[in-house]
């Protein structure tokens, strides 16, 4: 199962745990995929991942 937004495209970035004494050890951000049904003109039900943010810009185009 990879991690990647079916809509978006986004996908683990890495980066760096600080500790307190500034020593660097690596690290995974991983995007906030959730689960969706989404329905086309059609009434077919699809279920995607996708981020958050992903489904907040694509409620936010609905209401345009």
């Amino acid at each position: 199962m990879s991690r990647v937004c079916q809509v978006s495209g986004k996908g683990p970035l890495t980066g760096n745990n600080r500790s307190h004494s500034l020593r660097a050890t690596r690290r995974v951000y991983n995007p906030n995929l959730q689960t969706y049904r989404l329905t086309d003109e059609q009434g077919r039900v699809y279920k995607v991942k996708m981020t958050a943010r992903a489904h907040r810009s694509l409620l936010k185009d609905q209401v345009k």
